[in-house]
């Protein structure tokens, strides 16, 4: 650490964006300080993206070893699957990622404070150590908020961290629930299906929202529902939870179809909230210097990532633009930038990549159908199927599609929806095509190599050009 306790930048959460935030300001030539009361390497890290997918990677053997062992030519007397090893090589890895992030602190220089950071004015942060509960002032010229978000809970549910779970005690526990409620289908609850399903576990989805994944284009979601049942697990759209109690033997979870229809009562080892998120916006100080918050409690920022306090900057979760990782970095770099007056860009919230790591993957980027035809485009739409890739087949992952949105005037990629294997790998190439203006006759005359995935885009570009070859 610093004897010099003046800094250029301190940024507050050294999650996604926050690390992020000050590996690119000290690149800059800032001196640069991190505060963080928890983890390198935030939520995603240590309990959310990362050891989740080490977790669906052992999902994905489970199944195939316990449903699809006889098309695949494989036998077993008594097949034996190991939840809590697959719980323990998810830590291991994301151990290894928080000690990366921890080693590129160091090779940019970068003070890490350890203890919770209070802004006390727009030039001091208070941290509150963790290792002795001392209390120091730094000062700095301008800060970056980047504290995330925690999730939210349902009134009068209580969570208990044993019979009722969030995110944060499922990802960790080696138990594997006999049977699960999840509360919530958006991207962490129909991934945690997945993975209990693949183990065996009984899993419930309900959401009060008339489909899972709600916020994606509603063919895509459909596709997944199918999917879901054939796996077995039983979807309740459009029913509300009414009320959840802890019984001897786990949970009883009360749900409701809609006003006037009788309630139903479901039972299970555990059930999981997983309903949204609410920012980490409180207790941090920024009632002293007059940062301005949404009725919802996140932090408002201009597209330079500035809140309306001059020096006072915030990025990922606690500005709600959009909850994803990625979108940290971004911002993180974009605030980074901004403070050290160097050329940036303006982040297109719209065409941001989303993906939801289920089985199928969901992946998307951009306008809906419907969503384009309201901004009063033209509209074209390119499809092509799964089933008539050559790559797809050969892993015997052939379920999906992929649907190209384009606009008919200019052949402009106004967005995708895809679900099938693999497709979080298949959205680079199309948000890079938009962001440079390529159009769809230029991704289905670039040439993909065959047999790859990445065929099915040039297929669905064919299509939304008049003239698909394999449809």
């Amino acid at each position: 650490m610093s004897e010099n306790q003046n800094y250029d930048v301190i940024v507050i959460g050294a999650g996604p964006g926050g690390y992020v935030a000050a590996i690119r300001a000290a690149q800059l030539g800032l001196k640069t300080a991190v505060v963080e009361k928890q983890w390198l390497g935030g939520v995603c890290l240590n309990v959310g993206c990362i050891p989740s997918k080490a977790l669906l990677k052992n999902a994905d053997v489970a199944h195939t070893l316990r449903e699809r062992g006889k098309e695949f030519g494989f036998s077993f007397d008594n097949l034996k699957l190991d939840y809590a090893a697959a719980v323990k090589r998810s830590r291991q890895v994301s151990d290894r990622l928080v000690r990366g992030v921890s080693f590129l602190m160091r090779k940019n220089k970068i003070d890490v404070h350890e203890g919770t950071g209070l802004i006390k004015d727009k030039s001091t942060v208070q941290v509150t150590y963790k290792q002795d509960g001392q209390t120091r002032d730094l000062k700095t010229k301008n800060i970056i908020v980047a504290t995330g978000a925690a999730p939210m809970s349902i009134p009068g549910v209580q969570v208990d961290g044993k019979k009722v779970i969030t995110y944060h005690e499922a990802i960790l526990q080696e138990h594997l629930p006999q049977s699960v409620i999840i509360i919530g289908a958006g991207a962490i609850g129909v991934e945690f299906s997945t993975v209990w399903n693949a183990y065996g576990s009984k899993v419930t989805l309900v959401e009060m929202l008339p489909r899972i994944l709600p916020l994606e284009d509603e063919e895509t979601s459909g596709e997944l529902a199918k999917a879901y049942q054939k796996r077995g697990i039983q979807i309740l759209t459009g029913h509300r939870v009414m009320g959840v109690e802890t019984t001897d033997a786990g949970v009883r979870v009360r749900v409701s179809p809609g006003e006037g229809q009788p309630e139903k009562t479901l039972e299970a080892e555990q059930a999981m909230v997983a309903i949204g998120f609410r920012p980490n916006s409180k207790e941090i100080g920024l009632e002293n210097a007059g940062v301005k918050l949404s009725q919802r409690g996140f932090i408002e920022i201009d597209e330079r990532m500035a809140t309306n306090v001059p020096g006072i900057y915030a990025i990922g979760d606690v500005t709600g633009q959009l909850l994803l990782a990625h979108v940290a970095s971004a911002q993180g770099i974009v605030a980074a930038e901004n403070i050290a007056g160097v050329e940036t860009i303006k982040l297109n919230y719209k065409m941001m990549p989303r993906a939801t790591y289920s089985h199928p993957q969901v992946a998307s980027f951009g306008y809906t159908e419907a969503e384009a035809k309201e901004q009063g485009y033209e509209v074209k739409v390119g499809r092509f199927p799964f089933q008539a890739n050559g790559k797809a087949l050969g892993l015997g992952d052939y379920g999906g599609f992929v649907k190209l949105i384009t606009d008919a005037k200019y052949g402009e990629i106004l967005g995708a929806h895809m679900v099938g294997p693999d497709v979080s790998e298949l959205l680079p190439e199309l948000t890079l095509a938009q962001m440079m203006e390529l159009t769809s006759a230029e991704i289905a005359r670039n040439v993909h190599a065959h047999p790859t995935l990445s065929e099915v885009l040039m297929e669905a570009a064919e299509a939304a050009e008049g003239h698909p070859i394999n449809a």
